[in-house]
């Protein structure tokens, strides 16, 4: 049964934007009558101020640095689509249908708070786009990060009112005639909603949603093929004892230490070595700084995705116009930056375990680059070698973007605009990083199955939580050299299905 997600102005997990993002739940606005009168007394609030002839920034007045402008009263309803047509300036690749997807239920959730001054028939046209899979081609390039992400989601307003482009069943068509087909009828946006859509956070915090998820299961991952690394080259099991780790109690140290020390039951310390090397040794102490710092970043994206991040603000219940800069996106572009940090130190401790696995030097016994050829054709076989080339040219390339986004500040708009997040540019990021770091899992994948059946073939004793996992990842062992690009493409399709243990 498929989950049902309500936006009614209540808290939302990221994994509920998740889930409507893979299509695994539908969404829905609420019908609950005390929420729409919630909604629809911010937009009265608005045309009783307008019809009293007050002063509302964007409604009244021009945009940005040109709030000292007025716009006469006859203009006001031309304002907003204005906002939307000038800003249809994006420029690079569209986001993919399940970023768009994240995206909208974040624009949507953020409204439903009811302080942002629009109305439900507005909030239902958006709901319609999530609901009937109607995407709008968002490119992705050409937000600050404050004033919220305008570029980007003027390509949502604009839609909503049956203008530019969507994507449905595969396919980019002109919105105007999907719309004919469907018999929906383009929204007028009333004072006020222009801007609200389009100033807010919803672009950066959507993807960051979609980040974080991703992260997680790196995070395990990682922790897995660290024990296969270390029982295909008879590493010493104790470095991941409980005792040893109580010692120095950071949670999330202890909880990757555990899921090494569960794969790796039945293991043996080798008699050749006391310690193995860092990248073996410190896997816990690696991978604990990511289990350790996602709860934080968690409370800084479901934070974000449950306010209200438009200016101004209606309060429903008072009247009350406040004004002020909550569309800045300046906590997403910490989380962003920082996990970005953390996880391409992930891709680094992988890489670098791939390179003590091919290397007979430092592998205790595994042939070089771990070729399964023998006898007479094993003078042509040269196993893994590319394979650990390209994981280094991945992990360099992550490596490289770990360069903090949200300290690129540049003054913008008349210098209104003077002090700006790049939270998008930092979630972009994100994700590139996180793309980069699941090839380099991918590589180790299948390095370390690799490693794991001839550490078997040679019949030394393989702990069989290893074996299990080794051979559960549908690569088959390299004997012959094989192009591998197939396997390692159907591998990160898995790898975003993949689970991990529930919080002990």
């Amino acid at each position: 049964m498929t989950q049902l997600i309500t936006f009614d102005g209540q808290r939302l997990k990221l994994e509920d934007v998740t889930a409507l993002s893979r299509q695994e739940a539908k969404g829905q606005l609420s019908t609950d009558a005390r929420f729409l009168a919630r909604i629809e007394a911010g937009a009265a609030h608005v045309a009783r101020t307008l019809a009293e002839k007050g002063v509302i920034y964007g409604v009244t007045t021009g945009y940005g640095d040109s709030v000292t402008t007025p716009v006469p009263a006859d203009l006001v309803p031309e304002l907003g689509h204005h906002l939307f047509t000038y800003h249809g300036v994006g420029l690079g690749p569209a986001f993919s249908p399940v970023e768009t997807r994240a995206i909208l239920a974040a624009r949507l959730q953020s409204l439903s708070q009811g302080l942002s001054g629009v109305s439900v028939s507005m909030l239902r046209q958006l709901e319609l786009l999530l609901k009937d899979d109607l995407l709008p081609v968002i490119p992705q390039e050409g937000s600050v990060g404050a004033s919220g992400d305008l570029t980007p989601l003027s390509y949502v307003a604009a839609v909503l009112c049956g203008e530019r482009d969507v994507f449905v069943d595969g396919r980019r068509r002109p919105t105007a005639e999907v719309f004919a087909e469907r018999g929906i009828t383009p929204i007028r946006l009333k004072p006020k909603e222009g801007l609200a859509i389009m100033n807010g956070t919803a672009v950066m915090t959507g993807l960051a949603c979609l980040a974080y998820e991703r992260a997680e299961r790196l995070s395990y991952l990682s922790a897995q093929l660290t024990a296969l690394a270390s029982a295909a080259m008879g590493g010493n099991p104790h470095h991941f004892d409980e005792q040893l780790f109580l010692a120095k109690p950071h949670l999330g140290q202890q909880r990757a230490a555990g899921w090494i020390r569960k794969t790796l039951e039945g293991s043996e310390r080798g008699e050749s070595r006391l310690q193995d090397r860092y990248s073996i040794r410190c896997a816990p102490h690696v991978i604990g700084v990511v289990e350790d710092t996602l709860p934080f970043l968690r409370s800084l994206i479901e934070n974000e995705l449950n306010s209200a991040n438009d200016n101004p603000l209606i309060d429903p219940d008072t009247g009350h116009i406040m004004h002020g800069g909550h569309f800045y996106g300046g906590h997403v572009a910490l989380a962003m930056d920082t996990l970005k940090n953390v996880i391409a130190n992930l891709a680094d401790l992988m890489d670098r375990q791939i390179a003590l696995l091919v290397d007979a030097r430092y592998s205790h016994g595994l042939p070089a680059n771990l070729s399964g050829a023998t006898g007479h054709r094993a003078a042509i076989s040269h196993g893994l070698k590319a394979l650990q080339i390209g994981a280094s040219a991945w992990t360099a390339e992550a490596l490289k973007l770990t360069m903090p986004a949200s300290v690129f500040s540049r003054s913008t708009e008349c210098h209104n605009q003077d002090k700006v997040s790049l939270g998008t540019i930092a979630a972009r990021d994100a994700l590139r990083v996180l793309e980069l770091t699941e090839q380099v899992a991918a590589a180790h994948v299948v390095t370390t199955r690799q490693a794991v059946f001839l550490k078997a073939r040679s019949g030394a004793k393989v702990p069989a939580a290893v074996l299990r996992f080794a051979e559960s990842v549908g690569i088959e062992p390299l004997i012959e050299d094989r192009m591998l690009e197939p396997e390692l493409r159907g591998l990160l399709t898995r790898m975003h299905t993949l689970g991990r243990p529930a919080e002990q």
